[in-house]
């Protein structure tokens, strides 16, 4: 299906509460990186799930921006976003702190930190008692990736989104993805299954001090049933339930992700 075509299907996903932005055009810069052949082979597999170019675009990235990371996982995004503002941009990665996460980011200080091309990658935290992810309203951009219900499991998710709101400039943007659960279901406030309703992470970022200031569809997937064993990591790419029904999971693909846009007030 036309990628135009497919955003303006999924976006009768979304619940009626919630507006849908068009999505904004990737600048040549973001499409070079996105299409490095220095990307790891297995990060850009899973480009067609995640449209890494026209999410980013979305947010509204130019080269130049000032950009937070938070928790970066295996580093899909940081393959793209660092040399992307190497050279006239800023690039800050927060990445968690705490006893069960010194493994994840160990991890990612090796293969990243210093790599060339990657520019001056700065590095923060961002866990319980390390909420300052960079100076006071110094950021254009801070950016998240499947990781609320993280925050939630936690029980920091209040605090984590105080962190965002803290680190951006006025009019600054806060750009969140996340496992959409379903809105027929309380929202378990742990987050066990890794699915976050929309509307409580909305909620979660009002609290905070913004204003949502757009939607996209583009990671929308409506084969996802949301019921599985072992949560959303039963489905591709953790496949957390191993040889049993592989086939069935890996039909179904990459969960059903909303993506948000908030905005910190100017004034």
């Amino acid at each position: 299906m036309h990628m135009r075509t497919a955003f303006l299907a999924s976006a009768l996903l979304l619940p009626a509460a919630t507006s849908v932005q068009a999505a904004t055009q990737p600048d040549a810069a973001l499409l070079a990186a996105v299409h490095s052949p220095a990307r790891t082979p297995k990060m850009v597999a899973r480009d067609p799930a995640r449209h890494p170019a026209e999410e980013l675009a979305f947010f509204g990235l130019r080269p130049s921006s000032s950009v937070v990371e938070i928790w970066p996982g295996g580093g899909y995004w940081t393959e793209i976003l660092a040399p992307y503002l190497a050279a006239s941009g800023h690039y800050t990665v927060a990445l968690p702190s705490g006893s069960d996460e010194e493994k994840d980011a160990a991890r990612f200080r090796q293969h990243f930190v210093d790599k060339p091309g990657f520019g001056a990658m700065q590095l923060s935290e961002m866990g319980p008692g390390h909420m300052t992810i960079a100076p006071p309203g110094s950021a254009d951009f801070v950016l998240t990736f499947r990781n609320v219900h993280n925050w939630m499991a936690g029980g920091f998710a209040d605090q984590a989104f105080a962190a965002f709101y803290a680190a951006l400039k006025p009019g600054g943007v806060l750009g969140v993805e996340e496992h959409r659960g379903l809105d027929t279901v309380k929202q378990d406030p742990k987050a066990e299954s890794g699915y976050v309703r929309q509307d409580y992470t909305i909620a979660l970022a009002k609290k905070a001090g913004f204003e949502l200031a757009g939607s996209s569809e583009l990671d929308a997937n409506p084969r996802d049933t949301k019921n599985y064993p072992q949560g959303v990591w039963t489905l591709p790419p953790s496949f957390a339930m191993g040889a049993v029904d592989h086939a069935k999971y890996a039909a179904i693909g990459e969960g059903d992700n909303f993506i948000l846009k908030f905005r910190k007030p100017a004034r």
